[in-house]
Order: C-alpha cells, then sequence, then structure tokens
C-alpha cells in the first residue's frame, strides 16, 4: 500500500531486521511530520504547567509546628488554594541543627510535590559546621524563592534583672559565665550570636542548645533560659502577655506592632550575626523548571498582595521574594558569609 502525507507519497520498504515494515517519508512530507512533531514538543511542557497541580502539595519544614514559619506557610497554603487547587500538607522534622528536615527534602521525589522551607542554617551554616551532613547544600536543592528575613529580638525571661539591652550588658560583664542563652545547638546561627556577644561585652555567656524557636521560647516563659536572639514572631503572644521581655528587635526601623521596642541598631548591636536571617521555599533538585517558575510566580504575587503583606508584617518579618536565580547567588554569598564567621569564632566542626 501506499502512504500519503500532506499530498505526497511515501512508499513502503522492507527491511531483513525482524521482517518489519519501515516507511520512509521524503521532501515535503518530512517536513510537516518534523514541524509537527516540535509543535508537539513545545505545547506538552506549557500544557503540564497549566495542568500542575493535580494532588496536594507536600510542605516539609526542619521545625516544629507552631514555630513562625510553620504558621506562615501552613496560611499560604489556604491562600493559594484557590488558585493551585490542591492544598498544602505540612510535614515537621524538628531536629538540632534543622538537619533531619532539609535531609528529607533533598531524598524526596523531583516530582513537583514536595516543598520545603528551608533557612540560612541548613544551607548557609551547617555545610561549614557539620563534617557529615547527609545532604549537599550545593547540588540537592533548587531555590524556588526567598520568602522573608526574620525580625530577630533579644528576648529575655520575665524575672531576669534586665529592662534594657544595656543593663543586660551591664549584669553580663559584672556576672561572667551566669546568664546562659538559648540556641539552636554548636554552630548554629544562634550560638554564633552568642559568641559575637561574649566578644562585644568581654564576657562568657552559656549555651543551651533546643530544637527549634519555640522551645527557645517556652524556656524563656519557664524561666528555663535567661535570655536569646531569636525570630520573635516565635514569641508575640507571650511578649504581650508579659511572661517574656523583648529588648531589642531587628530591621531597620520599629516595627509598627511594637513601636516601643528599640532596634538592634539604637541599642549598639547592629552587625550581630547572623546578618539577615532568612527562609526560603526549595525543591528538591532536578523538579523541572516549569513547576519552580510556577511555584515562584504564585509566592512572589501572594507574598506582594497587599492583605497577606500586612499580616506578614503583623509576624515581625520583612518581605524579600524575587527570582530564583536572585535567591540562589543571595545564598552564595550568605554561605560564604557563614563561612567567615565560623573561621573568626573557631566554631569547631561536628
Amino acid at each position: 500500500m501506499m502512504l500519503r502525507w500532506g499530498g505526497e507519497e511515501a512508499a513502503p520498504f522492507r527491511t531483513d531486521i525482524g521482517g518489519k515494515t519501515m516507511t520512509r517519508v521524503t521532501g515535503g512530507a518530512a517536513a510537516l511530520l518534523a514541524a509537527s512533531i516540535a509543535a508537539t514538543a513545545i505545547v506538552s511542557p506549557a500544557w503540564g504547567q497549566q495542568s500542575y497541580p493535580t494532588k496536594p502539595i507536600r510542605v516539609v519544614l526542619p521545625i516544629p509546628p507552631g514555630a513562625g514559619v510553620d504558621i506562615i506557610l501552613r496560611k499560604a497554603g489556604e491562600a493559594l488554594l484557590p488558585r493551585l487547587g490542591q492544598g498544602f500538607v505540612v510535614e515537621n522534622k524538628a531536629s538540632a541543627n534543622m538537619v533531619t528536615g532539609a535531609d528529607a527534602c533533598s531524598k524526596a521525589m523531583p516530582d513537583g510535590y514536595t516543598i520545603c522551607g528551608l533557612s540560612a542554617l541548613s544551607l548557609s551554616y551547617n555545610p561549614h559546621t557539620i563534617s557529615k551532613l547527609p545532604y549537599d547544600a550545593d547540588k540537592d536543592f533548587t531555590p524556588v524563592v526567598n520568602m522573608f528575613y526574620l525580625l530577630e529580638g533579644i528576648l529575655a525571661k520575665a524575672a531576669l534583672p534586665a529592662n534594657s539591652v544595656k543593663e543586660l550588658q551591664t549584669f553580663a560583664q559584672k556576672n561572667p559565665g551566669k546568664l546562659n542563652y538559648g540556641t539552636l545547638g554548636p554552630g548554629s546561627t544562634t550560638d554564633i550570636s552568642r559568641l559575637w556577644l561574649e566578644e562585644k561585652w568581654n564576657t562568657r555567656i552559656a549555651g543551651i542548645p533546643y530544637k527549634g524557636g519555640p522551645a527557645i521560647v517556652q524556656a524563656l516563659a519557664a524561666g528555663e533560659v535567661d535570655f536569646a536572639r531569636i525570630g520573635a514572631y516565635n514569641a508575640l503572644g507571650l511578649i504581650k502577655s508579659g511572661k517574656v521581655k523583648i529588648l531589642a528587635v531587628g530591621g531597620s526601623k520599629r516595627p509598627k506592632v511594637m513601636p516601643q521596642v528599640p532596634t538592634l541598631q539604637e541599642v549598639g548591636l547592629d552587625g550581630i550575626p547572623p546578618d539577615r536571617a532568612w527562609w526560603g521555599v526549595f525543591v528538591p533538585a532536578g523538579t523541572s523548571e516549569a513547576v519552580v517558575k510556577r511555584l515562584n510566580s504564585e509566592f512572589v504575587r501572594l507574598f506582594r498582595q497587599r492583605d497577606f503583606a500586612d499580616w506578614l508584617e503583623s509576624q515581625l518579618v520583612e518581605i524579600a521574594v524575587g527570582t530564583p536565580d536572585e535567591f540562589a547567588a543571595f545564598i552564595r554569598k550568605d554561605r560564604e558569609y557563614a563561612r567567615r564567621l565560623v573561621v573568626k569564632y573557631k566554631v569547631p566542626v561536628q
């Protein structure tokens, strides 16, 4: 028989390989066939992007339920539901230095149905302070969007005999080694800030490790730890109730929800590490570019939406959304900044 393609005939021919008939298409017919295949290749990815997602998206977090970023991503999932058509299912995998959650993210299928909230600790500091890190911070993750910077505060237990940073400094200098400080473990951003304060105030401060900001806040409220420098959003309720004191807060200006609280710069603590405590969204390496672009566009749109942006401001965070490439470049610089701090303070490698 003769096959026709766009009005041209293609003659069949028989090969000696398994007795199968092969059809050769020539001339204009070949060109039309090639164009058809190319068009299919171009259309398919766009169709796939539009149909994503078709099932709930798993969100892996290296912190416990109730932490600030946990609350923010759960609310973001609710806000994005009408546009995505699917919800977020949050899995909290808290551990010292946030290793477990980051590891789980790195080993997830890169199919677009696992996203992760990770911070500077996981990707900037751990590579320099943990010798056998179970994930590769450079190769195992694809940045989606930098969500926000924390407005970190100097928080203290209510019974601490200091109601300002100046009084805290004086007490620490007069009582070296007496004050203890909540951290996320040796080599963490919180522990490096403790070392920075020791150097600046020329005193000794004991570090006590916890598995997350909420645990540190609860220890402050219970009087088990004297003070800490962590995201103030972890303690909003306890600050308002008077169970935890806030002596200063990060950012270039006083927050609207706490106009009476001075900034770190005002009290002479500008420069306390980390430089900018960030949280971002990532996917496992190998996730399609179409998925990354879709997720980025949705997070950027939501975080710039006035009502959601106002709510974020009330949670004491500074919005930082941008492109995946901008975020990747920022992380590279932040990791180098972390390396210099680790070297300067002789942070032991675990």
